[in-house]
């Protein structure tokens, strides 16, 4: 049994989403954001990195890729469920991150009051 292969990262990360049983989208999805974060951080393991690596690579999306704050949010979660769930290394709190923006929502109708601002201009 010594000689037994320890299975791969993102195989371990599979079988810990299936067996909470995600969805296989929400696999792709995590699977792809884990292997980015680490292809980014020069295929470092994940072990060896903690909350500031983090921070890095997500103020990279925000910053570089001009990423949505839902995409984000994505990477984040994925990173996040590696260190807790695979891992067993719960992260900290990740401060140094710049977050991308949330678009500025236009409400669906106006009123009255309004539209006679908006054609005063």
């Amino acid at each position: 049994m010594d000689g037994e292969k320890q299975p791969k990262l993102l195989d371990r990360v599979r079988d810990a989403i299936r067996v909470r049983h995600y969805s296989r989208l929400t696999e792709k999805s995590y699977t792809y954001w884990i292997r980015f974060f680490i292809r980014f951080h020069k295929m470092r393991h994940p072990r060896e990195m903690g909350e500031d690596e983090v921070g890095q690579f997500l103020t990279f999306l925000a910053v570089k890729r001009n990423v949505a704050a839902s995409t984000q949010n994505q990477a984040l979660n994925a990173i996040v469920f590696l260190y807790r769930h695979v891992l067993d290394q719960p992260l900290g709190l990740i401060q140094n991150a710049t977050r991308a923006k949330r678009p500025k929502k236009i409400p669906v109708v106006f009123s009255h009051d309004e539209i006679y601002r908006i054609l005063e201009h």
